[in-house]
């Protein structure tokens, strides 16, 4: 465990996948004051991949800018990195993936894209972030399993639900009153073996975490 690298994870991708990318300090999705004191702590770069949001006090845009201020690389990428590194690219924070672009561009705005609950003990995602969702129905429209208007309702379904009740069985429910159930479940068949942008993202914000480490000798 390297203290010089801190990287914030929690259900976007396990530790023990992490673990084999980049060598780091894990900690828990962060929360106010996690960044100041991993600074305090030593830590040269950081990369923000989960984040508490609405049950605790998130992460602070000073808190981002004082690390940086202080000389520390910081990353976002993923969740609660992506929407922060959106706000504040032109500041110094670095940006990774799909759901960053996303934000950057106005694709998405919300917190509740990428808002999910889990397990604190073990990490596991307990609903389905939205904005895999949004991904899973571009890629099943782009591969005709449904067409452009139900990908809409399914869509619109889904962003009507509370972030904590966004599970596929809910989204199921919902779907049965409105659409053709054939074409709810093969849409549902094909988000089960979908990829998981979340993940796809955490992914490469570790990827570029590592290189960046490389480039400062950290590694």
């Amino acid at each position: 465990m390297l203290p010089e690298i801190v990287v914030f994870l929690g259900p976007s991708l396990s530790v023990r996948e992490a673990a084999d990318i980049l060598d780091a300090r894990y900690l828990p999705p962060a929360r106010r004051g996690a960044i100041p004191a991993a600074v305090r702590e030593g830590a040269k770069v950081i990369c923000l991949i989960d984040g508490v949001f609405f049950q605790e006090c998130s992460v602070g845009h000073r808190e981002i800018l004082d690390a940086i201020g202080k000389g520390v690389r910081v990353i976002g990428a993923s969740s609660m990195g992506a929407l922060r590194a959106s706000e504040l690219d032109t500041l110094g924070m670095e940006g990774v993936g799909e759901i960053y672009r996303w934000y950057r561009e106005g694709t998405i705005t919300s917190d509740d894209e990428v808002a999910l609950i889990f397990d604190p003990e073990s990490g596991y995602a307990l609903s389905v972030p939205l904005v895999n969702i949004r991904y899973i129905l571009g890629l099943a429209a782009a591969n005709g399993i449904i067409d452009h208007d139900t990908s809409q309702v399914l869509l619109d379904l889904a962003r009507s639900l509370y972030f904590p009740d966004r599970t596929w069985d809910e989204l199921r429910i919902l779907a049965y009153r409105v659409l053709d159930h054939d074409n709810v479940d093969k849409f549902l068949a094909f988000a089960g073996t979908a990829p998981d942008l979340k993940r796809n993202d955490a992914i490469a914000a570790l990827r570029r975490t590592r290189d960046i480490a490389k480039s400062l000798g950290l590694l």
